[in-house]
């Protein structure tokens, strides 16, 4: 179920290697300082992988969806944050390539594959879970302009391209909703705070405001009406990326709390030894591969386009895989006792980035009321 070709396992021995490398040794500074790690874009940048997702014609390598989860699964074993950079690029990126609009294609996608960065705008203060709350408001049509703000935009202030929904005709609900492009630098635009976060601390969430913001027509994704189709799609996707982070996080903080058991002396032996610790890591493997999984079935169903299972498949992911990375971050920190505490030991950073993807693209029980009425409809 989960083969890849030969020049796909040559790709994550490579994403491996950078992972081991170049990124574990930064992951700890990183998290320290919060400051967002440009050195890491360069090398995805340079190694061709900061946008695999896209199509050859406009620079990217066409990776599959199998293969981007497998990718962002290698490196957040090792660096969560890091691998945020890869999930949020293709956040802001999708809404264009899912868009029919080739011009934009042609305009934005080849500079995303060569270090500028995206962003994808739809949260704002009262609109989380419920999208359809947003207040951000477009106005004439030939040029539009855009008043409103929107918060914890992942990669917000240092984004190139920002994809962004806003209501072209709030009186229609969601069928009012537009998608536009917009570029940094664009008038009124306006930036506000970078979040002081608990985790996943080297990726940027900022405050985004709209004062007047002029977006010409051709900078509209799709006709009037279609972003929540847009955005829609854009989510499932980003619900699949979640899912492969919390995977990948869980996957490092075993072999994190494996290697401790293994030379932690107690009691004459080594914690691995005791029958406590084996059940600890057996339940924690167990549910980490049945996770590992789900997750790359529903990323098969979207390589497949079955649209009628992307939805479940994609939400039942997202919230088996993060439920279980905030258990087994939380367990190996036990496994590891007061050391696991310690920022000397990387397992307490794991902990405090699992707990985000319980939250970011949709809460855990948002994506359970998904999967219910999928469930239901069927």
């Amino acid at each position: 179920m989960t083969d890849i070709s030969q020049e796909q396992r040559m790709i994550l021995s490579t994403v491996r290697k950078i992972a081991r490398e170049v990124i574990k040794p930064r992951a700890a500074e990183i998290d320290e300082s919060q400051e967002f790690p440009w050195d890491i874009v360069k090398v995805f940048t340079e190694n061709g992988i900061l946008t695999p997702l896209l199509p050859e014609k406009y620079g990217g390598i066409g990776a599959s969806y199998l293969l981007f989860s497998k990718i962002i699964e290698e490196i957040s074993k090792v660096c969560a944050s890091s691998a945020l950079i890869l999930i949020a690029q293709a956040d802001g990126m999708l809404p264009i390539l899912y868009g029919e609009s080739e011009a934009l294609k042609e305009k934005y996608l080849p500079g995303l594959t060569k270090g500028k960065l995206a962003a994808f705008a739809a949260t704002e203060p009262g609109a989380g879970s419920d999208i359809l709350s947003m207040r951000t408001r477009t106005g004439q049509k030939d040029v539009y302009v855009i008043n409103g703000q929107k918060c914890f935009i992942t990669n917000g202030s240092v984004a190139d391209v920002i994809s962004l929904y806003a209501y072209t005709d709030p009186d229609k609900g969601a069928k009012g909703i537009s998608a536009f492009v917009v570029e940094k630098g664009s008038t009124g635009l306006k930036y506000g705070r970078d979040e002081n976060k608990m985790g996943m601390r080297g990726s940027i969430n900022s405050e985004l405001f709209f004062e007047d913001l002029t977006v010409p027509a051709e900078n509209r994704i799709g006709e009037e009406g279609e972003g929540i189709g847009n955005l829609m799609a854009t989510l499932n996707t980003s619900r699949l990326f979640a899912a492969a982070q919390a995977v990948g996080l869980a996957q490092g903080a075993i072999n994190e709390a494996v290697e401790y058991a293994k030379k932690r002396v107690q009691f004459g032996q080594p914690i691995s030894k005791i029958q406590a610790i084996q059940f600890m890591m057996a339940d924690m493997v167990a549910s980490m591969e049945s996770a590992r999984l789900l997750t790359y079935q529903a990323a098969r169903y979207i390589d497949e386009k079955k649209y009628s299972l992307i939805p479940k498949f994609c939400a039942m992911a997202k919230f088996t895989a993060s439920d279980l990375a905030m258990k087994v971050t939380t367990d190996a920190v036990q496994v590891m006792g007061g050391y696991g505490y310690m920022k000397d030991y990387p397992v307490e950073r794991m902990m405090r980035d699992a707990k985000l993807i319980q939250i970011y693209t949709g809460t855990n029980q948002i994506m359970r009321l998904v999967t219910a009425r999928e469930i239901f409809k069927e």
